[in-house]
């Protein structure tokens, strides 16, 4: 193959994944994140709102305020709605605690046709797993830091 030959492969390749490639609109998609992030801490929010109103501990009421985030992701994953909500709303919906509840439901219920054994308890941290790993690493280097900060006073 000659050199212009192969130019030409080359532009017509170039062409082909331009047409191919999705064009993203940076504003667009940081703004849906914002609304879809914002629309569910507002609904923490209210939660947890309404446990200081229910004259609940503070704690407590974080604890139930997490508890039905956590619910309300896996019932939307159950429902096949969560996906839709995190595709419109990208990082807005992946990153609270409700996109963790999706990532650890989404595998349960795709291979639960598997098996107690091979399907749900292989996949069900598919995709948390390495979340729940790095943030375990990171706060014991970080707890490690400050442990050795706290000696060197």
């Amino acid at each position: 193959m000659d050199k212009i030959q192969k130019k030409k492969r080359e532009e017509q390749y170039k062409k082909y994944v331009k047409t191919k490639t999705p064009v993203h609109n940076l504003f667009a998609n940081m703004t849906r994140a914002f609304i879809t992030g914002g629309t569910i801490c507002v609904i923490g929010q209210g939660i947890l709102n309404y446990c200081k109103f229910q004259k609940m501990p503070e704690d407590l009421g974080g604890a139930w305020t997490s508890l039905l985030l956590v619910l309300g992701g896996v019932i939307l994953t159950g429902m096949n709605l969560y996906p839709s909500v995190a595709k419109w709303g990208g990082a807005g919906a992946l990153v609270p605690i409700t996109g963790f509840a999706n990532s650890v439901a989404a595998p349960a219920i795709e291979y639960k046709k598997e098996g107690q054994v091979f399907g749900i308890g292989c996949k069900i941290f598919t995709i948390a797993g390495p979340v729940i790993l790095y943030g375990i690493v990171t706060s014991w280097v970080l707890g490690g830091i400050y442990w050795i900060g706290k000696l060197l006073g």
